[in-house]
């Protein structure tokens, strides 16, 4: 049994070429690690510079960008999903209208077969079986419909209504994505700001740390001050953490209602701020009622339910068309030849009751379409009133969250002031510390709810405010070409 192990063994290393890694006398017993394949760590960093003050990692998906708001609704109406659904109904409605429009045009027909005949009639009556082959070599069709009394343009128009509809409704798209970017991109705005004052507190608990740790080594403060700004040092950090997570959230759903949910990093350039908004509520509804899209779509649906009950009453009207046809077949295939031609008033097949109630349902529908259009007329008006009034509570609350910001930075400067020429206490200091940082939270979040209800009202109303008008283009090209005139 051994002579046989040793034999196989023999047989192995005789198959293994001289020049293998661990058989070679160079290299040593162990396989060889080559460098170009496996380089050390310290060769294969990325290179991390400094850019206008932004870190940035050459060859990376790190790299960072400046982007405004602005930027960020470009982005948005080019790639959100939603908007370029809505395109795609605004476009097969186009292509509808043409279908309806279809009818005018000649239709025409190709027909080619066999067919075998037994009559049992006739075959009866001439007491013999008889039996006919017909051939259809090609039979060509062509009809055209000349009038039809309205029925096709009251279709068009139906079509058209119903495309106007759905432009109207990509407006409103537009609107929605506009409101949910901004307010995403005020919420990312505030992040960072919280971020910031994160930073801020676990510089300042540092401080009190330092001065904590240096009163007790001279003897002046006891043990648990230390231990009091520790602990208070750690808790700064954890916020902190969860500071730089909401920031990275924030970014995350600011990338998804731009539609691009896998979007590089990139670096905020402004910062909160309040834009005066003086717009009356006389100036918002009536701006409401010429540019909110669902109060225009409401009126396109009754004109539709009005024209759709126009077009049901003209289902007794006939229809005058023109046809003709050419065959070539009989009992062979070229055998014989034959044609007609002639013009047709077409009469419907009617069913008195049938569209007696049909008219009956298109004018409840009718009647249904104009209370929707009071509905939705009445729930904008709300919608206007509401977000206005927020608006208004917001800005006011503007000044007063500033003022308390100022109360509060007062109040923990001479808290550490007299802390550190030592008459103060830590639990005074950390309290002072807690209000000042709430403080800011408070106005930063005022200026998020004062900014993301501007937003609102701009989607209630259907257009944009700026400084306090109502910013109509439109308007402003007619002024300037009155003026050129």
């Amino acid at each position: 049994m051994r002579k046989i192990i040793t034999f196989l063994i023999m047989v192995f290393l005789l198959q293994i070429p001289a020049d293998a890694v661990f058989w070679n006398k160079d290299a040593g017993l162990g396989n060889e690690i080559k460098k170009e394949e496996y380089p050390e760590s310290k060769d294969v960093e990325p290179n991390i510079t400094k850019v206008d003050g932004a870190t940035v990692i050459e060859g990376s998906v790190e790299n960072t960008e400046d982007i405004n708001l602005e930027e960020c609704l470009r982005y948005a109406l080019g790639n959100n999903p939603r908007i370029q659904a809505a395109m795609q109904d605004v476009f097969a409605s186009d292509a509808r209208i043409k279908q309806a429009w279809s009818s005018y045009f000649p239709q025409f027909g190709w027909q080619t077969g066999y067919t075998k005949i037994k009559q049992l009639q006739l075959s009866d009556a001439l007491g013999q079986n008889l039996i006919f082959n017909y051939w259809v070599l090609g039979q060509i069709s062509a009809s055209q419909m000349l009038y039809d009394f309205g029925v096709t343009q009251n279709q068009v128009t139906i079509r058209k209504l119903d495309n106007q509809g759905y432009k109207i409704a990509l407006t409103g798209t537009v609107n929605d994505v506009i409101c949910e970017v901004k307010k995403a991109y005020y919420a990312l705005q505030y992040a960072i700001e919280a971020k910031k004052v994160a930073e801020d507190m676990v510089a300042k608990y540092a401080s009190f740390y330092e001065q904590a740790k240096a009163f007790y080594q001279v003897g002046t403060k006891p043990k648990v001050d230390v231990t009091i700004a520790e602990v208070n040092l750690s808790n700064a950090k954890l916020n902190l953490i969860q500071a730089e997570n909401a920031v990275d959230i924030a970014m995350a759903k600011l990338n998804n209602t731009m539609g691009l949910p896998y979007s590089n990093k990139y670096k905020i350039t402004e910062n909160l701020r309040y834009d005066p908004c003086d717009i009356t509520l006389d100036k918002a509804i009536k701006t409401a009622q010429g540019s909110r899209p669902e109060f225009l779509l409401a009126e396109v649906k009754v004109e539709e339910a009005r024209q759709n009950v126009q077009l049901v009453k003209k289902s007794y009207f006939p229809q005058i068309s023109i046809e003709g046809q050419y065959q070539i077949g009989g009992s062979h295939p070229t055998s014989n030849y034959g044609y007609n031609y002639g013009g047709y008033l077409n009469f419907p097949t009617i069913n008195g009751m049938l569209i007696k109630n049909e008219i009956k349902e298109a004018k409840a529908l009718y009647s249904k379409e104009q209370s929707n259009a009071i509905t939705t007329k009445n729930n904008i008006y709300y919608e206007v009133q509401e977000s206005y009034y927020s608006l208004t509570e917001k800005k006011n609350k503007i000044p007063v969250a500033f003022l308390g910001l100022k109360q509060a930075k007062e109040n923990y400067e001479l808290s550490y002031g007299r802390y550190k020429v030592g008459v103060g206490n830590p639990i005074e200091l950390k309290e002072a510390q807690v209000e000042y940082q709430n403080a800011m939270l408070t106005y930063y979040q005022t200026m998020f709810d004062y900014n993301a209800s501007k937003a609102t009202l701009e989607k209630n109303i259907g257009r944009n405010i700026a400084n306090g008008e109502v910013e109509l283009k439109r308007d402003c090209c007619k002024q300037k070409r009155k003026k050129k005139a």
